[in-house]
């Protein structure tokens, strides 16, 4: 991987002649042998649908750190960053550590570079009509947005109001062109310029996009959702729910997936992989991003006490893992393979914003309905009750817990435990402890660890900027 974005945007220029003939630097108009200037609709349409470049939302780090993803004694004593971030090493420098770890940076820029190119550049596209390259130009906007939701999520502290104006956020690029300087902005200047994006494609977007990788209107409505529960603004992120969810409110039945295949299911002896529904064209999709990965595979391992937190009976949990012990190793064994929707939105992620909103604003019994309405397509029927709330902190405790599990292996419960963390009111939700060897070690809310450091090769071949790490270690 390369070593700073100038030379990364080098080499997406050389690899996918990405740059037009027209304002640019002259060097940057001579075209490579075998390549081809995107000129016509078609050619930009081409960058966007280039899933595995543009569609890949790697936060694997995040996911080490809350022990969503088991861990194997191989990879703790081979990966030193792994093995700090998974066993909660707080006296880690996990700066020098991450000397190569640098999927999550790198692929989110490789994204916006590309977005910044069709934005740029579209409005000249021949064969194409004012309205399709506005579209096109639309569903860039979004994509952009995405991938800075993931980067101001991962490498700098979470949205408070009372400081997101002094915290620096990550590196603001909003050119393709090689020699156009940047600045890492603060933490509001990056969530502004997301809202700002989405709100200007919204008009030219239609209710679903052109093909699963492109966000739709739907695909909007949710993601401002999303990020407005990040900014603690229950009233809007409670708005642009329920907007997503007159585009698609439909929701999977795992129960009824655990009862075609229980025989295989609940066989401790059968390994053999179903394949998961949850794949481009899944029902619940309003678009579609990878995640650290983009081949068809199976998920993750998952750690003994990770399935722990699920509830009893959840046929979605029962029909992706099963327990296998390998030398050293007991862990959960995933039992589904396909192309896991990762990085993109669904509707099951909307209901249960939809629902933490409404117990936000002290509508228990409505949450807990919404919150029941999930429930009951994934707890097999003899485990089912519905849910009820004592207090306004039973509703969004039990709200996480059914969101952290359904949203596992995205960004989503990483940035929900920082944002809960910042609040303090209900940090404690889920408890970060564990024994390591001998020893009990915690992840307090309050962790430095919470925050990933960039990446060296980034500060320290930062191109046409300057990068502040936004932790010391």
């Amino acid at each position: 991987m390369k070593k700073n974005i100038s030379r990364l945007i080098t080499t997406i220029v050389i690899l996918f002649s990405l740059f037009s003939s027209t304002s640019c630097d002259d060097y940057l108009n001579v075209l490579p042998k075998g390549s081809k200037i995107p000129k016509t609709l078609a050619d930009f349409e081409a960058f966007l649908r280039d899933e595995y470049s543009n569609q890949t939302t790697n936060v694997e780090q995040a996911i080490i750190l809350l022990n969503d993803r088991y861990v194997t004694v191989a990879n703790l004593n081979y990966y030193p960053l792994q093995k700090a971030n998974y066993n909660w090493d707080e006296t880690a420098n996990r700066i020098e550590l991450n000397s190569s770890d640098e999927s999550t940076y790198y692929m989110q820029y490789k994204t916006i570079n590309t977005c910044n190119l069709i934005i740029e550049y579209a409005p000249t596209a021949t064969e194409a009509t004012e309205a399709q390259k506005n579209e096109l130009m639309a569903y860039a906007k979004v994509i952009r947005s995405m991938s800075y939701y993931v980067l101001v999520n991962f490498y700098a502290d979470t949205y408070q109001a009372s400081t997101a104006s002094s915290e620096l956020g990550v590196p603001l690029i909003e050119s393709a062109n090689l020699g156009a300087p940047y600045e890492q902005v603060t933490v509001k200047k990056i969530y502004d310029y997301i809202i700002q994006n989405v709100t200007e494609a919204i008009p030219y977007l239609p209710n679903f996009g052109t093909t699963p990788l492109h966000p739709g209107l739907g695909a909007a409505y949710a993601f401002l959702a999303r990020v407005y529960l990040t900014m603690c603004d229950y009233t809007n992120a409670a708005k642009y729910a329920d907007l997503a969810l007159g585009i698609n409110n439909q929701l999977y039945d795992w129960t009824a997936f655990y009862a075609a295949n229980k025989t295989q299911i609940e066989n401790a002896a059968s390994y053999t992989r179903l394949i998961d529904p949850c794949n481009y064209t899944f029902v619940e999709n309003y678009n579609y991003r990878h995640g650290a990965t983009y081949y068809s595979a199976a998920e993750n391992p998952v750690p003994i006490a990770r399935i722990a937190l699920f509830e009893q009976g959840d046929a979605r949990c029962k029909a992706r893992w099963k327990l296998y012990t390998a030398g050293n190793d007991t862990y959960y064994y995933s039992t589904l393979t396909g192309y896991h929707n990762y990085g993109g939105y669904t509707t099951t992620e909307v209901y249960l914003i939809k629902a933490e909103c409404q117990a936000r604003a002290d509508k228990l019994s409505d949450a807990m309905n919404t919150l029941n309405a999930v429930r009951k397509k994934r707890i097999i029927p003899e485990f089912y009750q519905d849910l009820t709330a004592a207090s306004k902190a039973d509703a969004i405790a039990k709200i996480r817990r059914t969101k952290d599990n359904e949203m596992l292996f995205s960004i989503v419960p990483f940035a929900d435990a920082r944002r809960f963390n910042a609040e303090g009111t209900y940090a404690n939700t889920r408890t970060f402890s564990k024994v390591v060897g001998t020893t009990t070690v915690t992840l307090s809310p309050t962790s430095h660890m919470w925050t990933m450091p960039f990446p060296k090769g980034a500060t320290d071949n930062p191109g046409n900027g300057t990068i502040t790490q936004n932790v010391d270690k």
